[in-house]
């Protein structure tokens, strides 16, 4: 056994994953959902000025990723949020931040699941769903190790399919006249837009959740959060730009499935079904991903009784909180068979943009020699984290409050709660 193996703290789970892992559970977490489910709406608020929102939102998620980074080095557990929460403010923030990382991604892996529906076959989108989340749920039992490996599969392949979109649109021509004017919707609309792209880099916190399933996590989390958000990002801003570019944004705008569409526009007649293949493979990466992470969530919280203890079970022999599991995979197909996925996406975005800004709350908090960045980067971030969520669609934020207030309730009269 190594040092580095005495020095972990302990855990419940089988730590198997390194830092090359990580990073690409963090990347199967996020290259898929911008592109292929959020960039319509996005176009829909702010037009052209959806650059300047992804632009916002990539800054705003790289103070989160900063302040969830320096937590996830003095609290390598199981939560992310949930226990940085608990810990820095107190039991009820800590609930918070878990009950809006659940409900907030619940609402994620049903979009991510009719994402792919809608791109294999929109008339059997919901079964379709409901079959990808039976299939990756049974993955996900067999042990994280098989988790990590499909998604290193997954990312190869989603990446090589965006190579083709950004081929198919350079060969369509692409022109700034396709832009239009940067300001359609105004402030307000690059706002919503930011916040609306704020679902595609949300998947960094999946690094986090994985704490007790992380080799050294005190060193390997802060490593992978920044890796995997500047791959995201550098990625996300090169599709953005070629296909407003080569279609405009009112093209975007218009159809459930944008990248088929700048496909469709330059390049030869196999490149929209390889874009289809694409992001039907890339919602399962991100699907596969979320399952990961709010079981994980999930687990944490029943084990401090915020949640049914039944929920805090992990297999004798995988060494995975099987109960969570299989009770996120149901909770998830109910969601799916009412959903719609606008409104899905949306509401995920409230929910998770304040599950942030109580990370960067509990951030705040930190002495001087556990901090490893400035504390203007946590102030910074919860300040963003809670203008992008006032900026989303009304039914978003009404939502998102009704459910928060519905949690509150819920922990205020549970009995069985732990305190510190």
């Amino acid at each position: 056994m190594t040092v580095d193996d005495h020095a972990q703290p302990p855990s419940r789970l089988s730590r198997r994953l390194g830092t090359f892992d990580a990073v690409v559970i963090g990347l199967g977490s996020m290259l898929g959902a911008g592109v292929f489910a959020a960039l319509s709406p996005a176009a829909a608020a702010a037009g052209s000025g959806l650059l300047l929102g992804l632009a916002i939102a990539a800054v705003v998620a790289f103070c989160n990723a900063t302040s969830s980074a320096q937590l996830a080095a003095l609290y390598p557990e199981s939560g992310g949020t949930y226990v940085y929460g608990r810990e820095r403010l107190g039991d009820l923030w800590g609930f918070l931040a878990g009950w809006g990382f659940v409900v907030g991604k619940t609402a994620s892996c049903a979009a991510m699941a009719l994402t792919f529906g809608v791109y294999v076959s929109n008339d059997l989108a919901r079964p379709l769903a409901v079959g990808a989340v039976v299939g990756l749920t049974v993955v996900n039992l067999a042990g994280v190790r098989k988790t990590a490996l499909l998604t290193r599969g997954i990312v190869a392949f989603v990446l090589a399919v965006l190579a083709v979109v950004m081929v198919s649109g350079l060969s369509a021509g692409p022109s700034t006249d396709e832009l239009g004017a940067m300001s359609t919707g105004g402030v307000r609309g690059i706002l919503e837009a930011a916040g609306l792209l704020f679902f595609a880099f949300a998947g960094y916190a999946r690094i986090a959740t994985l704490g007790e399933e992380v080799r050294n996590p005190r060193i390997t989390i802060p490593r992978a959060i920044p890796i995997a958000l500047a791959i995201t990002l550098v990625v996300y801003v090169a599709v953005a730009v070629i296909a407003l570019m080569a279609v405009g944004p009112g093209a975007l705008a218009s159809t459930a499935t944008p990248l088929t569409t700048v496909a469709e526009a330059g390049g030869p007649e196999w490149a929209a079904a390889v874009v289809r293949v694409g992001a039907a493979v890339a919602s399962l990466g991100v699907l596969l991903s979320l399952l990961v992470g709010v079981s994980r969530t999930t687990f944490a919280m029943a084990s401090r009784r915020d949640l049914p203890p039944w929920l805090d079970a992990v297999h004798p022999d995988r060494k995975v909180p099987h109960h969570a599991e299989v009770a996120v995979a149901v909770v998830v197909i109910a969601v799916v068979l009412v959903a719609d996925l606008r409104g899905a996406i949306g509401f995920s975005s409230f929910a998770v943009l304040l599950y942030y800004a109580i990370a960067n709350a509990s951030a705040w908090t930190l002495s001087p020699h556990q901090r490893r960045a400035p504390k203007a980067v946590s102030a910074f971030g919860l300040i963003g984290c809670v203008v992008l969520a006032a900026s989303l669609p009304a039914r978003s934020v009404i939502g998102g409050l009704v459910l928060f207030t519905v949690g509150v309730v819920a922990w205020s009269l549970n009995p069985a709660r732990t305190t510190r």
